[in-house]
């Protein structure tokens, strides 16, 4: 029996050194004459860990990491593979604390499997969602889906099977599954993780999308920043096409459906979902006024259904296990798994997939570690760039949509970036400000001008000038440029600078009066 090394090829472990550590295992190997297989596998999100080098034993699976291009000469000289005892050994790595308390569901094959092997995810439970849909009516997938409670996981919360039905009503012949793989959140790597590391289950939630709802094309749209993510989806659309998954008869069924990747330009607007569809059409990625709605006129006119990745790829597992299985995950409204980045000044960086109640203290403090600096935790910015900022005195806020609209903020993407005591919440609303003021699409007022107008009313406040009235202003300039902006860009930017102004009124004082109180 061949021995199997997993040598991570996902973007983070790359980033940690994986093709180095790649590099000198398989050096090792041929120099030692040893018969083992090297595969590049997806990370398992236990990005403190990475490079987290995996060798399939006699004894089972073993972990080790994180592993440096200098320390595989010592890994062989200690039998490794064979599960001799090393500095860098962790053992069954599901049983790494990190990982042995979360609940896999959408990300149960990421990091265990090869992504590029059909076999692989069959193996462990790929396509059996799409067979079961394939024996079902439209009507009972997209029931199946709404009565699972999967709310739309890029952010906005809307019921999935809500905007699938809509698109099942409509009459036209033509129709439309886009995939809004433009994850441009700071902390956000959830959509990047499942697109490297289990492809095959974005293609499969997209087939059972596009059954359900009538559509015979669809479209993944990532950002050009996502150069390995592109490439593998590529391979993967080859494979599931090669294989008869994708194309004119869908494993047989005599129904079509096939797909490909779009990559777009790099900009962050390009993530609301009409100005995406500008994009894909070849058009500037621009807000469009809705109505209509894109599940009646989306793509090039067509009714549309847009779904972001983690949406998608939580699909053939509630088709497999059912709607019933998925839905006891969670609380509230908030049903199901959803996968928590964690970033930010954190001791155990990563992704956590969890189903929804674990409060923000809990995330912050006991899954993540606390900071690594080892400083007090000041804020936790959750959602992204336009997300608000929380204090420690929100953190038995529970992660769900309701919960954390009821104190002001939004779970978004699920992304939740971390700050120390050393962070200072005014320059933080500057950027908020300036971020949107440079990543507008330009096409409405208040986001437009309301953006530029807020960095220079929050310059004159950290300069000192007129503080009280800056403070006014801009909470004046907040209001309307949340109520008034075509889309979340504009809409959502209000978040971080009124919650920062909310939670850390003493960061907006002068500075000669912030400097006394220190």
């Amino acid at each position: 029996m061949t021995t199997i090394i997993y040598i991570p090829g996902d973007s983070g472990a790359l980033a940690l050194g994986a093709d180095k550590v790649a590099l000198a295992m398989a050096g090792e190997l041929a120099a030692r004459g040893v018969d083992a297989k090297i595969v590049r596998n997806g990370s398992r999100g236990a990005y403190f860990l990475e490079p987290m080098v995996e060798v399939e034993s006699k004894t089972g699976r073993l972990a080790y990491g994180p592993v440096k291009a200098s320390q595989v000469k010592s890994l062989f000289e200690a039998d490794f593979l064979s599960g001799g005892a090393h500095e860098l050994a962790l053992g069954d790595p599901e049983k790494i604390p990190f990982l042995a308390r979360q609940t896999r569901l959408t990300f149960a094959r990421c990091g265990i499997i090869d992504p590029l092997s059909l076999k692989d995810y069959e193996r462990h439970g790929g396509l059996a969602g799409l067979r079961k849909a394939i024996g079902l009516t439209p009507d009972e997938v997209v029931a199946q889906v709404t009565e699972s409670g999967l709310r739309g996981r890029g952010g906005a919360g809307f019921p999935t099977g809500i905007k699938w039905k809509t698109v099942l009503d409509t009459n036209d012949a033509q129709k439309y599954i886009v995939c809004n793989a433009d994850e441009g959140d700071s902390g956000t790597f959830a959509d990047r993780m499942i697109m490297e590391g289990d492809p095959f289950v974005l293609v499969e939630g997209m087939i059972i999308a596009g059954l359900a709802t009538g559509a015979t094309k669809g479209y993944i749209y990532t950002r050009s920043e996502y150069p390995h993510a592109i490439a593998i989806m590529r391979r993967a659309l080859e494979i599931a096409r090669k294989a008869g998954i994708l194309g004119a008869d869908v494993l047989g069924s005599g129904r079509a459906f096939d797909m490909e990747v779009r990559e777009g330009a790099g900009a962050y607007v390009c993530g609301e979902e009409t100005a995406l569809l500008d994009s894909l059409e070849g058009k500037r990625g621009q807000v469009r006024a809705k109505p209509p709605l894109p599940a009646h006129k989306g793509l090039f006119g067509k009714p549309t259904v847009i779904n972001n990745v983690i949406s998608l790829a939580s699909v053939p597992v509630i088709l497999d296990k059912g709607a019933a299985y998925y839905k006891d995950f969670g609380m509230g409204r908030s049903r199901g798994t959803i996968p928590i980045q964690i970033a930010g000044n954190i001791r155990y960086g990563g992704l956590f997939e969890a189903g929804f109640g674990l409060t923000l203290g809990e995330i912050v403090d006991e899954i993540g570690g606390g900071t690594l600096t080892g400083r007090p935790v000041k804020a936790v910015q959750v959602g992204g760039p336009l997300g608000a900022y929380f204090p420690r005195a929100l953190f038995d806020t529970p992660f769900d949509y309701e919960a954390f609209a009821a104190k002001d903020g939004l779970i978004g993407h699920a992304g939740i970036v971390v700050f120390d005591d050393s962070a200072d919440m005014l320059k933080q609303a500057r950027f908020a400000m300036e971020f949107c003021a440079i990543e507008s699409c330009g096409k409405c007022t208040p986001c437009r001008v309301g953006s530029t107008r807020g960095v220079e009313v929050l310059d004159r406040l950290i300069a000192g000038d007129a503080p009280e009235a800056q403070i006014d202003l801009v909470t004046d300039l907040c209001q309307t440029m949340k109520f008034g902006s075509l889309c979340a860009l504009g809409g959502f930017t209000p978040y971080p600078v009124m919650s920062a102004l909310t939670h850390f009124p003493e960061d907006f004082r002068p500075a000669p009066m912030r400097e006394a109180a220190e």
